[in-house]
């Protein structure tokens, strides 16, 4: 199938960010990754011109297809499939829990420069108690740009460039794994970075539990947002009392002196809730 034609024939929008996959092993293998059944209901954000989209259709039960561009809408009109139900939509704008009944599993190749937001609309942030569109979803098979694909599946062991908030966003409410890495001429027009695919699969309860979310959020935010700086000038420069951030490096066992990208989320954790104890008494 010469997918590099037919998205000759497609007029791209740069302000949407449109470069199509069309690299067939690459397609191939989001639809293994997917691994979906005849019962499957499954939702694509960003369609496109609907290769993979064709693709799924022919597995899954059901496949909504999230676009907002008009062209690109035409297009999938045209797909021979009765089980591809088209949502002229902007995803961010877009409440799951109206689409389906019970968790689905997403395939997403979005505009790279939305990349975090998108996450977080699909997970929740940070400090959210409940995401709505979370309890819809059971894993997320994601294409994005290899430097933020790095930085998504990072913890507090990978080079400390790539782990920070949105490694803690995306692992706060989902396993993160790394698929494969995804050379920029497997796309039309092919961007200037490579890609890469990742998976995210929902947590059943978030990797740690905090009682302060805000607080937790809070923590992190200052804690990354001054790399340079140690733990404890960073959290002082957020607006932390230097008082309640001694007793509670102290009881923690936690080095002031340590920078924020080596603390493991459990360690974050631990410091949000003798900090909010502290506060509280």
């Amino acid at each position: 199938m010469n997918y590099i034609q037919r998205a000759k024939q497609f007029k791209t929008k740069k302000r949407l960010g449109q470069n199509f996959l069309v690299d067939e092993s690459i397609i191939n293998k989001i639809i293994s990754e997917a691994a979906l059944n005849t019962d499957d209901i499954v939702i694509e954000i960003g369609a496109g011109a609907g290769f993979v989209t064709e693709k799924l259709a022919g597995i899954a039960k059901k496949v909504i297809a999230i676009e907002l561009d008009e062209n690109a809408i035409e297009v999938l009109q045209e797909l021979p499939y009765e089980n591809i139900e088209i949502i002229h939509q902007d995803i961010l704008k877009t409440d799951i829990s109206e689409l389906v009944q019970e968790p689905v599993k997403i395939i997403a190749n979005i505009p790279y420069y939305i990349t975090s937001p998108i996450i977080a609309h699909l997970l929740g942030e940070v400090d959210e108690p409940v995401n709505k569109n979370s309890q819809y979803i059971k894993e997320i098979i994601l294409m994005v740009q290899y430097e933020v694909a790095k930085r998504i599946v990072a913890d507090e062991k990978s080079p400390s460039k790539d782990y920070g908030l949105l490694s803690i966003l995306a692992n706060y409410r989902a396993e993160t794994e790394f698929i494969c890495k995804v050379p920029s001429k497997s796309f039309y027009p092919a961007p200037k970075v490579d890609s890469a695919l990742i998976k995210l699969k929902i947590r059943q309860k978030p990797l740690v539990e905090v009682e302060n979310l805000k607080l937790f959020r809070r923590i992190i935010k200052a804690a990354f947002g001054t790399r340079r700086k140690t733990l404890k000038n960073a959290l002082l420069q957020g607006g932390f009392s230097g008082e309640v951030l001694s007793k509670a490096f102290e009881q923690s066992k936690i080095n002031s002196d340590r920078r924020g990208e080596t603390l493991s989320m459990q360690e974050y954790k631990v410091l949000t809730d003798i900090i909010n104890s502290l506060i509280k008494s």
